[in-house]
């Protein structure tokens, strides 16, 4: 098959309009949100963690919706991998972090709680229908047991500081709703112009779904991940910049992955088994061991955010040997 340069600007389009249409839909959710006298923790650890997971969730629907679940799949286990090696690895690199909130050591435990449970689901190598419910379901379980914490502790919480901050002020409600329903409208156009693209290379170059859905897919659909935790880390904001990751990485193993479940049941591939879930599984440890504070305050430095970019650089070389 003769590949033109049409997939190749599809895919560049598709991320610059994902991104800037994810940058619309937090703005718009977060400030809707707060006009509706939402608490500004409550908003930060589920409105923006779900706007920031959006376009992973719209990507993988889109690919599942069009026959490429190995995509879908893909991009939720790769974007997890993508948001601790590479997005928490630049952040640590450029700027040194420590973690202070009692609600993240709590978070912690439920990333853990939702990795197993979707392990446990997956073990029999299929990704069914009721599979992708029950994982629909774990989510809307977690949001409910995060919401609960976070108003008992919301106020001595150094994060309730951190999101007040950062959420939008001042926008009127007719202006959030515009800036939400554009977002939505952008999201949905980008994700259907970039799985076309990533699904025309995967074909012309014998590329798996799989593997285009966790490297180029997965990269792309991080962005936004990746410029918040910097952006938050340089404004000493160390909590938003970890737990943003640690949110996405819940809404990308119970919503993300459980998506293309629903929508159309999914073979897993044995290398998925064996090297994808492993190291996704291993980089959550990593980034526990590293960020949770066991004799006080945790903290993530340059040395081990270097770590975690040589580990992401060493397992994309894995794939890239895998595809050829």
């Amino acid at each position: 098959m003769t590949l033109t340069w049409m997939p190749y600007v599809a895919i560049i389009v598709g991320f610059i309009m994902l991104v800037w249409g994810a940058d619309r839909f937090v703005i718009g959710a977060a400030a809707l949100a707060r006009n509706l006298g939402v608490p500004p923790l409550i908003i930060g650890l589920t409105v923006v963690g779900f706007a920031t997971s959006a376009p992973e969730m719209l990507v993988s629907g889109m690919a599942a919706w069009g026959g490429n679940s190995g995509m879908g799949v893909g991009n939720a286990v790769g974007s997890n991998i993508t948001n601790i090696a590479l997005v928490l690895g630049a952040t640590a690199l450029i700027k040194p972090m420590t973690v202070h909130s009692g609600v993240l050591q709590r978070e912690f435990p439920m990333m853990f709680l939702a990795i197993l449970f979707a392990l446990m689901l997956l073990l029999d190598g299929v990704l069914s229908f009721w599979d992708g419910i029950f994982m629909l379901g774990g989510l809307l379980l977690i949001i409910y047991w995060i919401v609960n914490i976070s108003l008992r502790t919301r106020k001595r919480d150094p994060m309730t500081v951190e999101y007040e901050a950062e959420i939008p002020k001042e926008v009127p409600t007719w202006k959030a709703s515009a800036l939400l329903i554009l977002g939505i409208v952008v999201l949905l156009v980008s994700s259907r112009i970039l799985v076309w693209g990533a699904v025309e290379i995967a074909v012309a170059f014998g590329i798996s779904d799989l593997i285009i859905g966790l490297t180029v897919v997965a990269i792309g659909t991080s962005l936004p991940e990746l410029a918040a935790s910097i952006m938050s880390a340089l404004k000493n904001e160390h909590d938003i910049a970890i737990g943003n990751v640690i949110g996405s990485n819940i809404f990308n193993i119970l919503g993300v992955l459980g998506l293309p479940g629903v929508i159309n049941a999914y073979q897993l591939e044995p290398d998925f088994m064996v090297r994808d879930l492993p190291m996704m599984i291993g980089l959550s440890i990593a980034l526990f061991v590293m960020a949770y504070g066991f004799r006080g305050t945790g903290r993530l430095n340059r040395y081990e955010g270097g770590a975690l970019l040589l580990v992401f650089v060493g397992y994309l070389t894995v794939l890239a040997s895998a595809a050829l």
